[in-house]
């Protein structure tokens, strides 16, 4: 039984390895074939989309194993009592297998659909071959959840049968029922605070919201399929990808040591490069928790040793890592044009200035500019050093170029540019610097695998509980409320700030992003707010939320890597979230700010 076990562990990694590998081959391919042949692979296009749901859903299995699917971050299930958090781990995972099993059987049904009327991919390969990866990736999760809820073998493999089992006969004889909501709703938030994944809580939160109107239960994968298989999502992978090749190689210390050579050691000097290379990764890596652990133990030596004290060094690594989400080309970003249905190259060019005014605002406003009583001697930039250090990081110095001309330049599609800087990443650690080996390689692809899984499982949850509410008339109802509460623009700019201020405390990105745009962006074009002007003002305040508990994990991760007590993480941000609000209303009130670059390039001869 062991190891049948191990052998479903190590299958999950192959699945998404070759997955990922596929992603980034096939547009490759596409962009040799077409020159060359005339024509590339058949379908390309849709396969590789395709390839993202394999990736997705057994992404998601490897998250659930190394612990990585997010949660709301605290409640009883973090609490200091042994016996509490117990009781509330039970709970949680118990109410996960369930809602898992519910899932599965609601995916169940759709891939049945599918099969009575099969359509072809490409080379044969059927549709519902990939669809079918949804009900087992459902029921794997269920079954490892449940699994967690003993440490003997016999009563453990009882489990993983028994509880994912109940939820998919229980989906299997209400399908097409009315059911009362308020009871998963009380079921579903007790679990949310005892710790249950937020993919589990907002799927069945949208299935039972289906349940009440007595509308099939299939239209809940049904929008987890659309949003994985959307013609711009394979970016995320692949961006993500390239990212996390940079971080696990040496990259981090060839741009630390540019950055550092350009602005010199001072303390204005090295807290602008910090800030400057916290915002450069975390726009390539997809997300500032990696941008943390891949640059704290950089950067925090080289505060100090300029003079700055412990706790505002932590500050300054922790805030500025979340400043690169309106940097090219951030998966935040990305996400934002998908669900906006704006051009990805265009929210590209609209976070340019808004980021830079962060960054100012973040070092100006927070202080960390300001001269350091134990402050070490200052040295001035060096031509020589300044040349040395680019020479060193000449490789990933171009990175962003590859990635933001090939689009914005309309060489590529998303998909294309992406790839190639993966392979841009790939070629220039693995060949150039010889730093990329097998297993290496092997750790980034199962990293990426993870990191999208839990973020594609939220994805597509959380659209299905946006599709219901816009068939529910809920942005018209909004708009029709929001315009007789409020009278004029500015009024609204200012409610929409507080309202995504304590969004994004509360909620977890991606949730926040699919949830909240479809609802707010109509209600912000009624009052004649550009949607990129709006994006930037979405995402700008989602950078806060990184730092305020209970989703902001910028803290949790800094907690991890400092090994300082979360208290100690929250009180060193503290500065900062008022300077980054300062930032937020400088960029709600200049419009320009945001659409000055993507009017330029698009009236540019």
């Amino acid at each position: 039984m062991k190891r049948m076990f191990a052998r479903l562990i190590g299958l999950d990694e192959w699945v998404v390895s070759g997955a990922l590998a596929l992603m980034l081959a096939i547009p490759l391919l596409e962009i040799a074939l077409r020159p060359l042949l005339g024509k590339g692979i058949e379908n390309a296009p849709v396969l590789v989309q395709h390839l993202g749901l394999l990736l997705a859903m057994f992404g998601a299995v490897m998250a659930e194993r190394g612990g990585h699917l997010s949660s709301l971050g605290s409640g009883f299930g973090s609490t200091s009592n042994p016996q509490v958090r117990e009781a509330a781990q039970l709970f949680a995972r118990s109410s996960t297998a369930l809602c898992c099993g519910l899932l599965a059987q609601a995916s169940w049904t759709f891939v049945i659909s599918e099969m009575e009327a099969p359509r072809a991919l490409a080379y044969g390969l059927q549709g519902w071959w990939i669809e079918a990866a949804m009900p087992l990736g459902f029921l794997l999760l269920g079954m490892k959840q449940a699994s967690r809820l003993s440490t003997r073998w016999p009563l453990r493999f009882v489990l993983a049968i028994v509880l994912p089992g109940l939820g998919f006969l229980f989906a299997q004889h209400f399908d097409g029922s009315v059911l009362p909501l308020w009871p998963f709703v009380v079921c579903l938030l007790a679990a949310l605070f005892c710790g249950a994944p937020i993919f589990a809580v907002l799927g069945a939160l949208s299935l039972a919201l289906f349940w009440q109107e007595g509308q099939p239960l299939a239209s809940v994968p049904l929008s987890h399929y659309q949003i994985t298989v959307n013609p711009s999502l394979p970016a995320l992978p692949l961006f993500t990808l390239a990212g996390l090749i940079f971080a696990r190689t040496g990259a981090a210390q060839r741009l630390g040591a540019l950055f550092t050579a350009l602005f010199g050691t001072g303390v204005t000097g090295t807290a602008l490069a910090a800030a400057v290379l916290c915002s450069f990764f975390t726009a390539f890596t997809g997300g500032s928790g990696v941008t943390i652990l891949a640059l704290g133990g950089l950067l925090l030596p080289l505060l100090t040793r300029a003079g700055f004290p412990e706790q505002r060094g932590i500050g300054l690594v922790t805030s500025a890592s979340a400043l690169g989400v309106l940097l090219a080309p951030s998966v935040p970003l990305i996400m934002y044009a998908i669900i906006a249905r704006v051009p990805i190259n265009d929210m590209f060019l609209a976070g340019v200035l808004p980021a830079g005014v962060m960054v100012i605002s973040l070092l100006v406003f927070g202080g960390f500019l300001k001269s350091q009583s134990m402050q070490a001697p200052t040295h001035r930039p060096d031509l020589s050093e300044v040349a040395a250090a680019a020479w060193a990081a000449r490789w990933e110095i171009l990175a962003p170029v590859v990635a933001i001309v090939s689009l914005v330049g309309g060489l590529a599609t998303p998909t294309e540019s992406a790839a190639l800087t993966a392979a841009y990443a790939l070629l220039t650690q693995a060949v150039a610097h010889k730093e990329l080996d097998w297993p290496k390689l092997r750790a980034v692809f199962a990293n990426c695998g993870e990191i999208i899984g839990g973020i594609m499982l939220i994805l597509g949850m959380a659209l299905g509980l946006t599709n219901f509410l816009v068939d529910a008339g809920v942005p018209d109802a909004a708009i029709e409320w929001v315009q007789s509460v409020l009278p004029n623009k500015f009024a609204f700019l200012i409610a929409l700030n507080v309202f995504l201020l304590i969004a994004g405390a509360l909620m977890e990105i991606y949730a926040a992003i699919v949830v909240l745009v479809p609802l707010l962006l109509p209600v912000a074009l009624a009052y004649g707010i550009d949607p990129l002007h709006f994006g930037v003002i979405f995402l700008a305040n989602i950078e806060m939320g990184f730092l305020c508990p209970p989703a902001g994990m910028n803290i949790y991760f800094a907690s991890a890597m400092f090994r300082k007590p979360i208290r100690y993480v929250g009180v060193s941000v503290l500065p900062a979230l008022l300077a980054i609000l300062i930032g937020v209303l400088v960029i709600s009130a200049l419009p320009f700010l945001a659409t000055g670059l993507p009017v330029f390039f698009s009236t540019a001869p």
